[in-house]
């Protein structure tokens, strides 16, 4: 077998791989974004998210993995939309952001 057909087989196989791992990770993304909306009392809107980033990185042991950055859309009143993201080393969620948000405290009065 010629070396350049190795070659397309190989970056076939890594690209199948890459695939395969990307919808793992954005499976496991999904509930933990749910999650943590409703934890901080936000709408998960549209049960999706987006791949933003992806590169190399190392995680706690000093294995290289995938880290990947998903986005999402989540409303505080069901009126308006933010965004915010998930980022992922692996298969594991390491951080979650949204914009910060404004508590109003209503003015005591003597």
């Amino acid at each position: 077998m010629p070396i350049f057909e190795i070659s397309c087989l190989l970056i076939l196989a890594a690209a199948t791989w890459l695939w395969l791992d990307s919808l793992k990770a954005r499976e496991a993304c999904i509930p933990a974004a749910r999650a943590a909306c409703e934890v901080e009392g936000l709408l998960f809107l549209d049960e999706t998210v987006t791949i933003d980033s992806l590169w190399p990185t190392r995680d706690d042991e000093g294995q290289l993995k995938l880290r990947r950055v998903y986005s999402f859309e989540y409303s505080e009143t069901g009126n308006d939309r933010e965004r915010g993201s998930v980022t992922m080393i692996g298969q594991e969620v390491v951080a979650f952001y949204t914009r910060p948000r404004l508590v109003q405290v209503e003015e005591i009065r003597h």
